[in-house]
């Protein structure tokens, strides 16, 4: 292959990608040859709307509320709403090592008689040297609770259709990727592995896993069909694996005769939770899935497994092997609860100061509930002098890595932050949660599942943790009490003008 190119996002625009290498009107196939070190490029293509992770209305959108008595307007962010896809790809980027699940895997079998198998070490699958050389060249050293299970499946012979559940950072990408390079026949020249991401991004992320753990196989080639990758009418491409989002893979089968569809051997569809609460995705995925044969081995992965991912599922995975590895709960045993009446936003931030002036704190996350009041939160905070990061939905998920991974790095002690940030952020040195605002969701009720990922980030590492709430009207202490209703944990008054009181609580 006489250049070997990959395509990677920079986070400088939003608008635009900017690719280094050859322009798109030249009719080549960008392409990684999987183990090449990427060349670099040039050229600028304009990324289509529906495969951005970022949406940015600048609006806020006002919804009436009237609970308990109040008429209240509360002010929502429509970007500041939690964007699965979004929140998917920043656990990627910012996650450092696997989640050690302590739940055991449940399998169910298609074929209930058949032996079931799990191994406890790579050697066990009998993988070529090359790809074992780039599984240990990825610092796994034995395989992840989820892929005991599924790898012995999905390389078995004849090929095993699975459908596998587990929550992101157990190990599945890892596990369809080794299965993808264990199919590849060297001596065919044409695609033979599909995998399809929900976005472009995610398309990216799953790439370079495909990169790494080929490195040791210069032979197998990697395709991007991502919106803007345009290559010649009726060409055929060599790479023997692709990976896209639907609406290009789409193009691809059928107008523009890239793929042979009759030739796929393995289909992956990642991420089934993110896929169907993105529009059109679904019925594509499922259109591309219908053009393959029966011989083709079927492979879905999803984070969730509602009943809307499982109708799905059933739809694109023919007689499948079932694997569900329990996600681990988040817990408020360890955690003392607390919560703060107030008048106003400037009794509130009154109210923090005089924690901070009161008790040592190592790191502490403040939640709001509009970018318009973290704005002006971490503005406040850093005149008083604190090290502040602030964190929200208009960022790109590129800068929000950037951003988190400074305030777990301890550059910065305080993380101002909305919705975007209420999962998958394990710092240990986070010994406070504040609810600057309780968390609703878009009819106004409690969103107690908010609430829970949020004061979760305290309290980890078998550490006790503080959460504190804080409380400004009858609307939001209705709020709270529903909140302790739910979670039948009781969240005391907290009087932050006695610094006594304050100092007790840490103790």
């Amino acid at each position: 292959m006489a250049q070997a190119r990959a395509r990677r996002p920079t986070p400088a625009s939003r608008s635009y990608v900017r690719w280094r290498g050859h322009g798109p009107g030249e009719g080549r196939s960008k392409c990684v040859r999987v183990g090449a070190q990427p060349l670099q490029y040039k050229a600028i293509v304009k990324q289509d709307q529906s495969e951005k992770l970022d949406k940015t209305d600048k609006s806020d959108k006002t919804a009436k509320l009237d609970k308990s008595g109040d008429n209240l307007e509360v002010k929502q962010d429509d970007d500041d709403k939690e964007d699965k896809a979004a929140q998917s790809l920043l656990n990627k980027l910012i996650r450092s090592n696997l989640v050690q699940s302590t739940h055991q895997v449940e399998v169910l079998q298609r074929d209930p008689n058949s032996p079931l198998y799990s191994v406890k070490s790579f050697e066990e699958l009998h993988l070529k040297k090359e790809l074992l050389q780039g599984v240990y060249g990825m610092g796994f050293n034995r395989p992840s609770k989820i892929q005991e299970t599924a790898l012995p499946m999905m390389l078995a012979e004849p090929p095993q259709n699975l459908i596998a559940q587990s929550q992101s950072g157990t190990g599945k990408t890892a596990a369809f990727v080794l299965a993808m390079l264990s199919r590849v026949d060297l001596s065919q020249r044409h695609p033979q592995c599909l995998c399809l991401s929900p976005t472009y991004e995610l398309a990216l992320q799953t790439g370079q896993v495909i990169e790494q753990m080929g490195k040791c196989c210069p032979d197998i080639k990697l395709a991007y069909a991502v919106r803007g990758n345009r290559l010649e009418k009726g060409q055929k491409i060599s790479e023997q694996i692709v990976i896209g989002t639907p609406g290009t893979v789409m193009d691809w089968c059928t107008k523009l005769k890239f793929i042979d569809p009759k030739k796929i051997k393995v289909f992956v569809l990642d991420e089934a939770d993110v896929m169907i609460a993105t529009q059109g995705h679904q019925d594509q995925s499922i259109r591309i899935q219908r053009m393959l044969t029966k011989y083709c081995q079927m492979l879905l992965f999803s984070a969730t497994f509602e009943e809307s991912v499982w109708k799905f599922a059933e739809k694109v995975v023919p007689d499948p092997n079932i694997i569900k590895l329990k996600r681990e709960e988040e817990t408020l045993d360890t955690i003392k609860q607390y919560y703060v009446l107030c008048d106003n936003k400037e009794e509130k931030y009154q109210a923090l100061c005089n924690i901070y002036g009161a008790i040592t704190i190592a790191q502490a996350m403040i939640f709001c509930h509009t970018r318009k009041t973290a704005g002006w939160l971490a503005a406040e905070l850093s005149k008083e002098g604190h090290q502040v990061a602030l964190l929200s939905g208009e960022m790109m998920v590129e800068q929000r890595a950037a951003v988190i991974q400074r305030f777990r790095d301890g550059k910065e002690k305080v993380l101002v932050t909305t919705n975007v940030c209420a999962r998958g952020i394990d710092v240990e040195q986070v010994s406070v949660v504040l609810n600057f605002d309780l968390p609703v969701d878009k009819d106004g009720n409690p969103d107690c599942e908010t609430y829970l990922h949020r004061i979760g980030r305290t309290g980890r590492f078998g550490k006790r943790g503080l959460a504190i709430n804080m409380v400004d009207s009858k609307y939001s202490m209705n709020i709270l009490n529903r909140i302790q209703d739910h979670f039948n944990k009781r969240i005391e008054k907290l009087d932050t003008d006695d610094l006594d009181e304050i100092e007790r609580i840490t103790n």
